[in-house]
């Protein structure tokens, strides 16, 4: 059954890019994408005319300097009274204009993340490009692992690996490389800075590359040389949690259920107030995408759904750890995505 039937309605609006490039082929940076029972619609404006007749599978394409005017139309054309759209990509300045320029008195639905899910399972040739940006990982860090050295500099190691991952083919980095070390790794987030690295720190390196507009996405913490107790002893509870966490994963699973294991090991080591964030998320045409591993999750695993393993443990004004690998649902269970092997190392 399909979404229009599923939501009553007549016609849906597609302008979210990864969206687009699922559905229709297209790649390029602006278009649209309609779709009603009758048929379906690309419209784009003359940068993207020529891209998109190589590119595009859809009934019919359409060249259009003003997109919301040629939305409206068709949209009107086709006599839509109930229209989707994606609510957590459009923006109210966006809606406005299309209602401006669409079907009067026609019904504006908004579809959430959780009803646009339709990408979450991947087919094999999705899961082959998402290996091969994940073996891209492994390699350019085999590379430029022997910059990580008392006195380099996080932003140095950070353009290092970005060139190794480009080198081998990757298309672009899957978001700001996260380069935080010494007391900067308490910043789950702490993108690449000038800071220096020093002997004793730990290193969290989250990383990752796109390749056929899929994504690899992983994070690695090191030892630069002999680290402080305290700090292994962190490293080793995040291993075990996201040990635990990954052999859990299997069709049907509660995903909250997967984000609990994996906090009840880190609460019982006493570090529950230390991690914040959820397990994880889906990876694919974007590095976060549905669905998400966390304590508020309602999803269940499904087989073909990438999912990323990632917990934490972040203590401010000494580090932070944390752990993290991509993992596809089978019917088995979960295979293993990524390639570097997450056992403590030291350096």
């Amino acid at each position: 059954m399909t979404l229009l039937e599923t939501q009553g309605l007549d016609a849906i609006v597609f302008q979210n890019l990864s969206n687009l490039r699922y559905l229709c082929g297209f790649s390029g940076s602006d278009g649209a994408l309609l779709v009603s029972p009758g048929g379906d619609c690309f419209l784009c404006d003359s940068r993207y005319t020529t891209q998109a007749k190589s590119q595009v599978v859809a009934a019919e394409q359409q060249e259009s300097r003003v997109k919301a005017e040629a939305i409206g139309g068709w949209l009107t054309a086709k006599g839509a009274k109930r229209i989707g759209f994606e609510a957590e990509s459009l923006t109210v300045a966006g809606l406005e204009r299309l209602q401006s320029k669409g079907p009067q008195e026609a019904e504006w639905v908004p579809l959430s993340r959780e009803q646009l899910a339709f990408r979450a399972c991947k087919d094999a040739d999705e899961v082959a490009a998402i290996q091969e940006a994940a073996a891209l990982n492994a390699e350019a860090l085999a590379e430029v692992l022997p910059l990580f050295r008392p006195g380099a500099v996080e932003r140095d190691l950070s353009l290092a690996l970005e060139f190794a991952l480009k080198r081998r083919g990757g298309e672009e980095k899957a978001f700001d490389f996260i380069i935080a070390s010494g007391p900067r790794g308490a910043l789950p987030h702490g993108v690449a800075s000038d800071r220096v690295l020093a002997a004793g720190d730990l290193v969290t390196v989250d990383f990752g590359t796109r390749v056929r507009g899929y994504h690899s996405d992983e994070t690695v913490t090191l030892g630069i040389g002999a680290v402080d107790p305290r700090l292994r002893q962190i490293y080793d509870t995040v291993l075990e949690a996201h040990d635990q966490a990954l052999a859990a994963v299997r069709p049907g699973v509660s995903l909250r259920e997967v984000d609990a294991i994996a906090r009840r090991v880190i609460d019982e080591a006493g570090f529950g107030d230390y991690f914040g964030h959820g397990l994880g998320h889906g990876v694919g045409l974007e590095v976060h995408e549905f669905p998400t591993l966390s304590p508020r999750s309602e999803d269940v695993a499904e087989v073909g759904m990438v999912l990323t393993i990632e917990p934490g443990i972040y203590v401010p004004d000494l580090g932070g750890v944390r752990i993290e690998d991509m993992v596809l649902v089978t019917a088995e269970g979960a295979q293993c995505l990524t390639q570097i092997s997450k056992s403590f190392r030291s350096l």
